[in-house]
């Protein structure tokens, strides 16, 4: 998680809503991302998203079976549907996300029924720090 809120940083840095995510197989990290939608022009380039096509293309798999994402910031509805499609195994994430965040905050999606996967998850690891982080960030925007 620390790699990850080190590429949160770098996200800010390029005036990017800091969230990083890494994605590790057998305790090596294989992938890495961090939001980038406005320097891409992809509304679909969250840290999350730019993990899992990183890992996909090095694993030359789509599916990536046995890894654990990490992520600065509880996911959103887009990242949990390409969790589960890639069938990644584990998901930990540091802060809540109240506003967007879909698997314990504005809703609790990744339990549903209609899932055919289901994510082992772990809330709140470092996540005053990336809480701190995202509010330094939203503070400087006001």
């Amino acid at each position: 998680m620390r790699h990850a809120l080190m590429l949160a940083q770098k996200a800010q840095d390029r005036g990017e809503v800091p969230v990083g995510a890494v994605i590790v197989l057998d305790n090596q990290i294989i992938a890495e991302g961090y939001n980038q939608p406005i320097l891409s022009h992809d509304p679909s380039a969250h840290a999350e998203m730019v993990a899992i096509r990183f890992a996909a293309n090095n694993l030359a798999n789509y599916r990536l079976l046995n890894t654990t994402l990490y992520v600065t910031l509880e996911p959103c509805t887009m990242c949990l549907g390409a969790m589960v499609h890639a069938r990644i195994k584990r998901l930990v994430y540091a802060a809540s996300d109240p506003k967007t965040g879909v698997i314990e905050s504005a809703a609790k999606l990744a339990n549903s029924s209609f899932f055919n996967h289901k994510l082992e998850m772990t809330s709140g690891t470092l996540a005053e720090e990336s809480a701190a982080l995202l509010k330094a960030f939203f503070q400087s925007r006001r």
